[in-house]
């Protein structure tokens, strides 16, 4: 412990930049994109996901602003002390470098083993918003296919909403087809759980993971790996 404030172990720094924005985020910005965040019952936007709208559409944070990210002798440290707006927060994640290196080596985008931070209806959260900012740059993209920073974009959304939804399929017991309610420790991934607990079945994870791969591999057929 620092003074009051926990220090928390994240496998990437990647996995520790997504915790401070997932934290900041369950006040009034969507983790993945900064939007809202959208009802999930036939997609349905819910009254409360229209007021986040809102409130995400005043309140823009420069988190790079606010965080601190410092060397040690076996791991990066972060503290994220801010924003200036809304309620305030102090965050302290250490990031070894054996798990960072182990992850690029493995192209693991968000660390080898199982997150100690980010519970996996947030990892199915954190997918969905992947998903969604896919599908919009999909669109745009359709509209000017000569854009070769939106045709890259379209690929590692659809990418990172796959390995994300792999993230909560890592807390799957190996006896089990189902995640444990036990496993769900943040207020936003228990919430998830609840509403949609399909999604967390054996067969619910691999059909999400299937799908975004199958968005990717359709977009990649279209538009072919190397344009434009």
């Amino acid at each position: 412990m620092t003074g009051d404030v926990p220090i928390l172990r994240a496998r990437t720094l990647v996995e520790a930049y997504l915790y401070i924005n997932l934290t900041v985020a369950a006040d009034d910005v969507d983790p993945a994109d900064d939007e809202a965040a959208e009802g999930t019952a036939g997609g349905e936007v819910t009254e409360d996901a229209e007021a986040t709208r809102r409130r995400a559409a005043r309140r823009v944070i420069d988190y790079e602003r606010w965080t601190t990210l410092t060397e040690g002798r076996a791991a990066w440290t972060l503290l994220f002390d801010g924003p200036d707006t809304g309620p305030r927060h102090k965050i302290i994640l250490v990031v070894p470098y054996e798990t960072e290196f182990a992850a690029r080596r493995g192209e693991l985008r968000f660390g080898p083993g199982r997150s100690e931070i980010i519970d996996p209806g947030q990892w199915q959260l954190v997918g969905a918003g992947y998903a969604r900012r896919a599908m919009r740059d999909d669109l745009l993209y359709a509209e000017n296919p000569g854009d070769r920073q939106r045709f890259h974009e379209v690929i590692l959304n659809w990418t990172h909403a796959r390995d994300a939804v792999a993230e909560a399929a890592k807390f799957l017991p190996e006896d089990g087809d189902e995640i444990p309610e036990t496993a769900f420790w943040s207020e936003e991934g228990a919430a998830t759980r609840r509403d949609e607990p399909e999604r967390f079945t054996r067969e619910g994870l691999e059909s999400d993971i299937a799908l975004y791969q199958r968005n990717l591999d359709h977009f990649l057929s279209l538009h072919g790996p190397h344009t434009p």
